[in-house]
């Protein structure tokens, strides 16, 4: 035990690995999206997500408030945790990201079928029935593009730590 951190104050050392951080992205399905208000008041909405070509794609209606919150501050943020998969440690990871606002057939006609891939794995006709469920008027695909990630993986935290049992599936 002779690399036993005595305090977590400062956790940053605990960072996420490039290959552990590919693995969240691609087996969890769902993150937080974060983004601010007018009045400047942050707020955040858990969403299924699909992470391609080192985007994270999510979609909801036009009439949902964020979506003209986005597109007049692009900047937002995206929360996601290991909590729920098959991961087995506690891991997560912060994006700090801009978005674009999609109303493009093309981009909804790939996103569509990649959401419903991932959230109905397995059952292609629950696949179709979900697709054929986002096709509605006013739906958009919002594009985020991370370029500041905090991550955090906690069986590097207690690989060392007398509270190391606990780094199985939490």
């Amino acid at each position: 035990m002779s690399d036993y951190v005595k305090s977590y104050d400062d956790v940053s050392s605990f960072a996420l690995s490039n290959e552990r951080e590919e693995t969240l992205l691609t087996t969890q399905t769902e993150c937080t999206l974060m983004w601010t208000t007018s009045a400047g008041d942050p707020v955040g909405v858990i969403m299924n997500f699909v992470w391609h070509d080192g985007r994270f794609w999510v979609t909801c209606t036009r009439r949902r408030k964020r979506v003209p919150a986005i597109e007049a501050r692009p900047r937002v943020a995206v929360a996601i945790s290991s909590r729920g998969t098959d991961i087995g440690v506690s891991q997560s990871i912060t994006y700090k990201a801009s978005a674009i606002v999609h109303e493009d057939d093309e981009i909804a006609s790939w996103f569509y079928a990649a959401l419903a891939a991932r959230v109905r794995p397995g059952d292609q006709a629950k696949q179709e029935a979900f697709v054929h469920h986002l096709e509605t008027p006013g739906r958009v695909v919002i594009e985020i593009t991370p370029d500041t990630r905090i991550g955090f993986d906690s069986e590097s935290m207690f690989a060392n730590s007398p509270a190391g049992g606990s780094t199985t599936k939490l």
